[in-house]
């Protein structure tokens, strides 16, 4: 082992430095500068100021306000200093354990990950449901209205009265069978050709014009509306957007104060349109949606054949991957739906028998603004 190091030497009262040798002693350091002189420094008067990390030199200082001062460049310095007098040099830096402190650093890193990744994936989503479901309907229709006025305003509407009054008459013939409707349910027409439709918290369902055009008769859009008012009833749309919300949105959410529903409408928007419900919540929708036709006795056939028509399409016609990408429907899913609605295929009554579809379908036409 090394007793004898070189550094250099700093005397407190100029900034000169001296080239130095410091021999480890029993009871403290021996310091012989350049010029021949020769200090000693019991350890217990001596105090280490740097050197603690990787790379950095080891500066040793002793005295009051204007200290003297070792600086040495070898790491190595410490490990034999507390070799040398173990039971003197207990107050400075032991460099054999580094490798436990980035042990713990990274430890703690990980630990800090895990708790990160642990209230992303089970604590907001937990906090998010448990927030929607105490939050009051008027909280949820002004988030609705701030998302519709973003992603569906007024001005790209189709709004033909009698031709939306049709389509507002399938709502009602769903809705009907419910015992507490909870919210009032508004569906508007947007004239963009993507096959897609959403639901935004509150009771708002937009549907856009390429989908409608793409549906053959009311039973299909039927479909589409029980899928998408139960995604409003479950609060799907409401619970997704809480979990993208800041705390201060969760807790005015509790509150239930409108400005906070407000102040969260575009971001609502940017979120709620590139949103994708998680498998559960689908096929939730899904069961709920056929139970709802079967409830308002509208034959299921409609859905399920709509449904299938979309995915064997998708792949081909890029449009209604815009439907797709954001209500998967899989094979595995129209299964469990044909086996729910196999006993009542064919027996539903027909919605607006007297109205011709493929005119109601034309809504955003240059007539049906």
């Amino acid at each position: 082992m090394l007793t004898e190091w070189h550094g250099s030497y700093l005397d407190g009262r100029t900034a000169a430095r001296h080239r130095a040798t410091i021999r480890l002693m029993p009871d403290g350091l021996e310091i012989t500068t350049d010029a021949g002189t020769t200090l000693r420094w019991p350890y217990e008067e001596v105090r280490q100021t740097q050197g603690f990390y990787a790379g950095e030199q080891v500066r040793l200082e002793r005295g009051g306000e204007t200290p003297e001062a070792l600086l040495i460049g070898s790491v190595g310095f410490l490990t034999a200093l507390h070799r040398a007098a173990p039971t003197l040099t207990g107050h400075f830096h032991d460099p054999r354990r580094r490798r436990l402190r980035v042990q713990l650093t990274l430890l703690a890193a990980v630990a800090v990950v895990g708790i990160t990744a642990a209230l992303y994936l089970w604590g907001i989503p937990g906090l998010a449901g448990l927030v929607a479901a105490r939050v009051p309907v008027s909280w949820e229709e002004r988030l609705g209205q701030g998302v519709v006025e973003h992603l569906a305003p007024p001005a790209r509407q189709c709004t033909d009265p009698a031709r939306l009054g049709a389509i507002n008459e399938i709502v009602a013939t769903l809705t009907a069978p419910l015992p507490d409707p909870r919210y009032r349910f508004r569906v508007m027409v947007v004239n963009l050709p993507a096959v897609n439709a959403f639901a935004a918290p509150g009771g708002y369902v937009v549907i856009f014009r390429g989908l409608l055009e793409r549906t053959q008769t009311a039973e299909e859009l039927a479909g589409v509306l029980a899928h998408e008012l139960q995604h409003i009833l479950q609060r799907h749309a409401t619970r997704a957007l809480l979990q993208h919300a800041s705390t201060g949105i969760l807790l005015t959410a509790l509150a239930g104060d409108a400005t906070g529903a407000v102040t969260y409408g575009l971001e609502s928007a940017r979120t709620l349109g590139a949103l994708r419900y998680s498998r559960r919540n689908e096929e939730e929708a899904d069961v709920e949606g056929l139970r709802m036709l079967l409830a308002a006795g509208v034959d299921p056939a409609g859905m399920l054949t709509f449904f299938e028509v979309l995915q064997k399409q998708g792949g081909e016609t890029p449009g209604v991957l815009a439907y797709l990408s954001t209500h998967p429907s899989t094979a595995g899913r129209i299964d469990t739906l044909k086996a729910m609605a196999a006993q009542s295929m064919g027996k539903g009554v027909k919605l607006l028998p007297d109205r011709d579809w493929r005119d109601i379908t034309q809504i955003c036409s240059p007539t049906g603004h």
